[in-house]
């Protein structure tokens, strides 16, 4: 009883698992190799540490997720950094675009918006002068945050040498500049964001990578560490660079107990100069360029690759070059992490291209097509071997192949939509490699068979005896491969851990599909009435001419 249960469940399960798939229209993510795209490996143009260049190869894969491009990889190779992009419609423009050196910019804050699906808050108590004269008005709206270490945001405020740690608002109250307009104007209605802004939003409520001018209002996302947009900022034009910095430092306070960021700026009119009339700006509660929030003073925010790293407010209007202090809620990483961003917009990297490789998409078809076929040869050379030395186990060894298959398809198809795991060249080799080792698990199980039949033993007796003893071989082979796709995808990159992936998931599917099809497929076969007596039907020695063990005195 406890035979068929098995088999009839693992048939119900690969069943489901495909209806499910097809019903939910996944397919395998095919990579670079199989549907075409670019791969470039940059290489710096200087001497740069660890972190910099680890920094870069963040900075470039928030650029390419901004591309949609799905399954990019973007990795390390000693002092390059080897982007692949499968899929990619306009290939010279990500090339250039993951090329591009990071400008960091600071921008004054207008207005925090909530996520789209938020509520916004709305303009009220409108009052225009009579003059001509750009108006500050006033704000209400719901809480934007209770401050950073609650929702794990970093808007530290900005104080000088002495100043005590300004508190960020509760409440989302800042001013908004409007023209001037009649006495009997309407406010202006935040739902309606775009028309105040010269390029149209994304259905996030953003504004495009692409159209982020530094002379233009925009709307950039804060994001938290799962990429999620945490919180908006209406920003205007760009005050000052990154270029403007000399360093950055993440040290604790006198007490040793808070961690606090100190930007270093360079001097004269191309450093701390741009810094402090910024900070004047964002200090003056009268300001149209930095309107001053709840507390009387505006922020400025830190935007690296079109997302806001930090808002803080800023406490004073002006400020020694090294004797500014980026403070709050930071734990060690964060203020590190901050840091890192602030020297690297201030020694941006500028990456070469050393190699640029194009692989068309028809190139890609034609590559997925060939290992198609040479994969059906295959298949087919295999089946009839199989069946033909066999017989009846080779039937019931090419079924659990084919359950193997559906389970692998189902897996990848589900972890390509979910997860963007691309199915690559290398993936696909490791699955043809996982396809000798399943043959091999059920070829062990068949000579332990036929080497009991020929020992004298009956067919049916013979049948769970064997399988116990050859499924441990079958387990410690596919052990020692599990092992040895787990060592070349911890020490490799690329392609070859798309391999060493794909050898191990269809390994372990290989040890399901054994244990629970193939040893109740094969036993109750042996044992059904049309073939219990039957032992050529399966490949197997006749019983009849089987050596008898003589006993002697």
């Amino acid at each position: 009883m406890g035979k068929r249960v098995s088999l009839i469940g693992i048939l119900v399960i690969t069943i489901a698992a495909l209806v499910a798939t097809f019903a939910a229209g996944n397919s395998p993510l095919l990579g670079l190799d199989l549907q075409g795209g670019v791969s470039v490996v940059l290489q710096p143009t200087n001497d740069v540490d660890n972190d910099t260049l680890d920094q870069s190869i963040q900075i470039i894969r928030r650029r390419v997720d901004g591309l949609g491009v799905a399954e990019p990889e973007v990795t390390r190779q000693g002092n390059t950094i080897l982007v692949q992009l499968p899929g990619v419609d306009n290939q010279q423009r990500a090339v250039e675009l993951v090329g591009q050196t990071a400008e960091l910019r600071f921008r004054p804050v207008i207005q925090e918006l909530p996520p789209v699906g938020a509520t916004l808050p709305d303009i009220t108590d409108l009052t225009v002068p009579p003059d001509s004269t750009p108006t500050t008005v006033a704000t209400t709206g719901s809480t934007i945050t209770d401050g950073p270490a609650e929702q794990g945001l970093a808007p530290p405020p900005v104080a000088g040498e002495g100043a005590a740690p300004a508190q960020v608002p509760t409440t989302a109250a800042p001013a908004t500049t409007v023209p001037p307009a009649d006495p009997d104007a309407v406010a202006p209605d935040l739902t309606d964001l775009e028309s105040l802004l010269p390029q149209p939003l994304t259905d996030e409520g953003i504004t495009p990578r692409p159209s982020d001018d530094p002379e233009a209002e925009v709307v950039l996302p804060q994001r938290d560490e799962e990429g999620e947009i945490i919180s908006r900022f209406w920003l205007g034009p760009q005050l000052l660079t990154g270029s403007a910095l000399e360093s950055a430092d993440a040290l604790t306070d006198s007490l040793g107990t808070q961690w606090q960021v100190n930007p270093t700026f360079k001097g004269g009119a191309d450093g701390i100069d741009l810094f402090n009339a910024a900070a004047a700006e964002c200090n003056n509660p009268t300001s149209t360029v930095c309107p001053p929030g709840a507390d009387g003073v505006g922020r400025l925010a830190i935007v690296l690759d079109a997302e806001v790293i930090s808002a803080p407010a800023i406490q004073q209007p002006s400020f020694e070059r090294d004797q500014i202090t980026i403070s709050g809620d930071f734990s060690e990483s964060e203020a590190k992490d901050l840091a890192l961003v602030l020297r690297f917009g201030a020694l941006p990297v500028e990456l070469e291209r050393q190699d640029t490789r194009t692989v068309s998409a028809t190139l890609g078809q034609d590559s997925l097509e060939a290992g198609v076929i040479a994969g059906l040869i295959g298949l087919g050379i295999v089946t009839l071997f199989m069946v033909g030395f066999y017989r009846l186990l080779g039937v019931i060894a090419m079924i659990s192949l084919t359950l193997s298959a559906a389970i692998l398809w189902s897996v990848v198809s589900y972890l390509g939509s979910s997860q963007g795991l691309a199915l690559t060249l290398a993936g696909v080799t490791g699955l043809i490699v996982a396809i000798g080792v399943s043959l091999d698990s059920n070829i062990v199980y068949f000579e332990h068979l036929k080497e009991d039949v020929r020992r004298g033993r009956t067919m049916r007796s013979s049948v769970e005896p064997s399988f116990k003893s050859a499924f441990s071989t079958i387990v410690k082979a596919d052990v020692a491969s599990l092992i040895g796709a787990g060592v070349l995808y911890w020490l490799t990159i690329g392609p070859v851990r798309g391999f060493a992936l794909y050898l191990g998931l269809a390994t372990l599917v290989d040890l399901v599909v054994s244990y629970f099809f193939m040893r109740p497929a094969v036993i109750l076969l042996v044992r059904s009435k049309r073939f219990r007596d039957r032992p050529r039907a399966f490949g197997l020695p006749a019983e009849s001419t089987q050596p008898t063990e003589v006993v002697t005195a």
